[in-house]
Order: C-alpha cells, then sequence, then structure tokens
C-alpha cells in the first residue's frame, strides 16, 4: 500500500479511526477502504494537489476515467467512489473542505453478472447422501451432507452456516437464527431432508465436541468449522461423484434462490428468505427464470425452431 504524503496523512488516520470506533466497521472493511482511498491520493499527488481543498470534481473524474481505462471494472470502481464519498463527507463535516467533490461523479455502468446455479436433478445427486452403514463409518461426512442440506434448505451465506450455534436451532417449527450482513437477525427455514441430516449429524458431533464448544457445525478437533474447510470438503465430494461443475458453498445459496422463484414467483418471499436488504438485489434471480423461458421459447416455438435442412 502506498505511502501518504504528510499534506494528507493527519486526516486519513482520524477517517480511519472514525470508521472503527464511530461506525463500527471491520478491520476488512477499513483495510479496503485503505486500499481504495490509497489509490485515489497515490493520483492526486501526481497532479501535484498539496491539500484537500485542491481536490476538485474534476480530479475525481479524471481518476475514474484512468481507472477504468486501466481496467477495473464497474462494480469496483463504484465501491472506491463509495470509499471516497464517506471520507470527503467526514473531511466536510470537520470543515476541512467546503464542499464533497465526489458526490455527483458515478462508476461506468458494471456489466450485470448472472449467478451461476445448479439444475435440480445435478443438485439431487449432489445431496444424495449414502445409506446409513456406510455413513456410520465415516462421521465427517455426515456433516459434509448436513451442511449441503443447510446451505440448499436455507440459503444460507457461508458464515452463516459456520457462525450457527446449537442454541440457534428451533426443532420446533424448523428454523435457524442467523447472524446476516450488517450483523442482522433473520430466521432461515429447514424442511425435512435437512432435519433427517442435521439429527444424524448431531449424534456424531458427540465424537468430537470439546469443552463447551456451542458450534453446530466443528472439525475434526472439536473446533469450530472454517469457511476454507467447509470449500474443500464439498469439492472432494463433487470430485467423489462425478461432478464437474464447480461447486462451491454461495452456489448453493444461488440455486435456492433461483429454484424458489421458479417455484413461487413471489419475488417478495425470497428476498425475506435471502436477507437482501434491496428488492433489485433479488431481481437479479428473474434474469436467470426469464434466460431459461428465453431457452423454452427457441426450443419449441415453430417459428424459433432452426431449420436443419431446406424446405421444399
Amino acid at each position: 500500500m502506498p505511502l501518504q504524503s504528510s499534506s494528507f496523512q493527519a486526516e486519513l488516520k482520524l477517517f480511519y479511526q472514525f470508521l472503527q470506533s464511530e461506525k463500527q466497521f471491520s478491520i476488512h472493511t477499513v483495510t479496503n477502504y485503505r486500499r481504495d482511498i490509497s489509490r485515489f491520493i497515490s493520483y492526486i499527488e501526481e497532479q501535484s494537489v498539496k491539500s484537500w481543498k485542491q481536490i476538485d470534481e474534476m480530479h475525481v473524474r479524471q481518476f475514474v476515467s484512468q481507472i477504468h481505462r486501466q481496467g477495473l471494472g464497474g462494480k469496483s470502481i463504484q465501491r472506491l467512489l463509495s470509499a471516497l464519498r464517506r471520507l470527503f463527507r467526514f473531511l466536510q463535516t470537520n470543515r476541512y473542505i467546503s464542499n464533497n467533490p465526489a458526490t455527483h461523479v458515478s462508476a461506468p455502468k458494471a456489466e450485470q453478472k448472472l449467478p451461476n446455479v445448479m439444475h435440480s436433478q445435478q443438485l439431487e445427486h449432489l445431496l444424495l447422501a449414502p445409506d446409513d452403514d456406510v455413513l456410520a463409518k465415516n462421521p465427517l461426512q455426515v456433516r459434509d451432507y448436513a451442511i449441503l442440506e443447510l446451505l440448499y434448505a436455507g440459503g444460507l451465506r457461508l458464515s452463516e452456516l459456520i457462525g450457527l450455534n446449537m442454541s440457534d436451532i428451533n426443532w420446533q417449527s424448523k428454523q435457524l437464527k442467523v447472524l446476516g450482513k450488517g450483523d442482522k437477525e433473520r430466521f432461515c427455514h429447514f424442511g425435512k431432508s435437512a432435519d433427517i441430516m442435521l439429527k444424524k449429524w448431531l449424534k456424531c458431533r458427540e465424537l468430537f465436541i470439546k469443552d463447551d464448544e456451542k458450534a453446530v457445525f466443528v472439525s475434526n478437533r472439536g473446533l469450530r468449522i472454517s469457511a476454507t474447510s467447509v470449500r474443500v470438503r464439498m469439492q472432494k465430494l463433487c470430485r467423489e461423484k462425478g461432478i464437474s461443475q464447480r461447486v462451491y458453498p454461495h452456489l448453493m445459496r444461488h440455486s435456492f434462490a433461483s429454484h424458489m422463484l421458479e417455484a413461487s414467483q413471489d419475488l417478495r418471499a425470497v428476498q425475506e428468505l435471502l436477507g437482501h436488504a434491496h428488492l433489485k438485489t433479488t431481481q437479479i434471480y428473474t434474469h436467470l427464470d426469464f434466460q431459461q423461458l428465453a431457452k423454452t421459447y427457441d426450443a419449441a416455438h415453430p417459428r424459433a425452431i432452426k431449420k436443419t435442412h431446406k424446405q421444399k
């Protein structure tokens, strides 16, 4: 990370302290802010800018143009601009500057990438567990299937899954209390298949648990399982089942959302189940649904089917 000029260092230090102490941002988020803002500071120093008051909207626009030409994508530029706006608001509030030069600067429109999903039949193949006598010889595999079932049944994020404690399970209502983005609590549902596999795992869990560990999913050392371990175990299981598609925890969440929306057509309900703050985040799954409809149309409509031979 580039060293900051003494012209800006004191205020930046105050700003980063503000993010951690006042805004309660995580160390990871503050690190991202530091990286993005450092890039901008390096740019304005190259323009011989020596103070905050010298920075104007044109500097921000030219900086955005430069990093876009260098290949930075729209989403990344949006995140960077968000960091700059927050920095300038802080400086404005503390009377270092009189206006926010990033207010009216927009990022180039980001290309919308549709999330990958698994076909329901392939998911059934992945979730098909061996017989109990086979599983009895490998209790950690019971855990892996319980993890897969819950990821798909509730549309959980990986962080939500590994953060689950025993007290978060409501067996009567078949719900899990999870801590999502922004430390927001929500309840995720799970059905019969996940219920069965989770109960099997909790019996096996007793073989590994140490002291008063509260985590639902633990490693072979009896401690809360890590995100890396979940990813590695998923990939291992897919290789054993001959699944060539790249499978990862968030793919299960995407698949849950797509399949729920396809079956229910209830966008608001899916938004609630996923814990999305904004409906537009959930709407991306409607594009997947439309994409499937388009394929069906192209394959079935008489005027859309490509002719493979000349008509006589």
